[in-house]
């Protein structure tokens, strides 16, 4: 019997370890060492240390690049690297670096003889091709240390201290061992998504075999647009997970299939929390996530807002044993159309570290409560250490809009002291905000139907355009296919 529950539970392992590797296109890979980054100073420090020391190639590929004190401090870093030999490419995101950098701010690399690459500018020919986004964060160097997370190049996530705004909250791993290789196979591919593939340079060779640097089991979810490898892993991780499933997000936009699984698992016994920002630089997302708060917390799902700046790390940690982190974000635009990379690491250890730093941030945190009701449906009984509010009286008139007030307040303080908030109607924001939009859009149409006309046929014009040059380049291409199969 022993030796049939042994075979069993090896059996089990095998499958589930199968499942993982085939939901999200990417194989367990032993060997490594791992380092959990906390905050963008932590990182920053690192960063800079490995480019500092680098010897042969350094690649960076991150979403925003931005001109200020951070991105000047690695620019100069690159600058002197390449000047000493060192072979420096970087990929920048177009729409990240918007308005963050111009193309100048890369001259004095390129005159050193760096290398960069915009990802995925507007382009005639392809109409919607500007919607796919190069969302990585990734720093990698001489083929022996690698750097994923979610942090970006820009003094930003440091908060402002003279203003008393804290650090951006965010997360990331520093990696040696055989997984490095994978990073820089995933930068490689961004790198020919965006021109020329690397040369054959002998600085980009691998001097190093991949000797084990570790004991952690990990695999490397480089992501591109359309194949939604990060997502079938969420699904399977919700659907595997057996005690615990905590996750932090930075821009969460649950979708019915996703937000179904979790249900599905909080309804079967696991400990389900979502951790997200309570302040977002995105104030649309935040409250698109909040409408989406109710169907979550009457499953069982705890809600948590973090009370900081603003929490920016992407990560999940299950049964103390499953860890991701990396830079894809619980919505559509990550797991469908953005380029992304995460880790997923099967490690005890590192598990541990994450759930610690988990709850530790939850110290920071404001729970979200649904409203109390004198009958609740099952789904809906949460324990909680709050006090129940105070129930205004239906006095009417003045008297009970200052009852409501009182009861704000109540609520607000009542949340300071216990880190508990009760949720309100989340899903009047988004109808009010749409409704005021359509009345404004109607009444500009009404009065100023050029403002509404010009824009419309800038959009016709655009896709004019753009479908004209693929018929060019098709009809070119059909021309060319002939003539090349006489030559062959």
């Amino acid at each position: 019997m022993n030796v049939r529950h042994r075979s069993t539970g090896f059996s089990n392992r095998l499958f589930a370890e199968q499942a993982l590797s085939r939901s999200a296109g990417a194989p367990l890979i032993g060997g490594n060492a791992v380092e959990l980054l906390i905050d963008a100073r932590a990182h920053f420090d690192a960063w800079l240390a490995a480019i500092t020391a680098a010897k042969r190639h350094v690649f960076i590929e991150n979403y925003i690049i931005r001109d200020d004190s951070i991105g000047q401090a690695f620019r100069a870093a690159l600058v002197e690297r390449a000047r000493a030999g060192i072979f420096v490419a970087v990929i920048g995101d177009w729409v990240g670096c918007l308005g963050q950098s111009r193309a100048s701010f890369w001259n004095e690399l390129r005159t050193a003889g760096g290398h960069v690459r915009i990802y995925n500018p507007p382009r005639l020919g392809s109409s919607f091709g500007w919607v796919s986004r190069d969302h990585r964060k990734v720093l990698t160097v001489d083929g022996e240390v690698g750097f994923l997370s979610g942090v970006c190049l820009s003094e930003k996530w440091l908060g402002n201290p003279g203003r008393d705004v804290p650090p951006w909250r965010d997360t990331g791993v520093m990696i040696h061992g055989p997984a490095v290789a994978e990073i820089e196979h995933a930068f490689a591919d961004s790198w020919q998504q965006a021109g020329e593939p690397l040369p054959d340079d002998e600085r980009l060779r691998a001097t190093v075999d991949s000797k084990d640097a570790g004991e952690v089991a990990l695999r490397l979810i480089a992501t591109q647009p359309s194949t939604a490898g990060m997502y079938r892993l969420d699904q399977m991780v919700a659907a595997m997970a057996r005690k615990t499933l905590w996750l932090t997000d930075a821009y969460f936009v649950g979708v019915a299939p996703y937000v179904q699984a979790l249900a599905a698992a909080a309804r079967d016994g696991v400990d389900v929390r979502l951790l997200v920002p309570g302040t977002s630089d995105i104030p649309m997302v935040a409250g698109m996530s909040r409408s989406g708060y109710r169907p979550l917390l009457k499953a069982g799902i705890r809600v948590f807002e973090w009370n900081g700046s603003m929490l920016h790390a992407k990560t999940a940690v299950a049964d103390g044993r499953w860890a991701r982190v990396g830079s894809s974000n619980l919505n559509i635009a990550s797991w469908l159309s953005n380029r992304e990379i995460d880790v997923a690491i099967e490690d005890n250890g590192f598990a541990g570290k994450l759930a610690a730093q988990y709850e530790a941030d939850l110290e920071n945190a404001t729970e979200i409560l649904l409203r109390g009701r004198r009958y609740r449906s099952g789904n809906e009984r949460m324990r909680s250490r709050s006090p129940r509010p105070p129930r205004p009286r239906h006095t009417g008139g003045s008297s009970s809009r200052a009852a409501a007030g009182a009861l704000r307040l109540a609520n607000t303080v009542g949340a300071a002291l216990t880190e508990h908030r009760v949720l309100g109607d989340t899903e009047t924001g988004p109808l009010i905000a749409g409704a005021l939009t359509a009345i404004a859009l109607t009444v500009v149409a009404i009065f100023w139907p050029a403002v509404i006309a010009w824009p419309l046929a800038l959009i016709g014009a655009w896709f004019a355009v753009n479908l004209s040059v693929s018929w060019w380049k098709l009809r070119l291409k059909r021309k060319r296919s002939p003539v090349d199969a006489e030559k062959s």
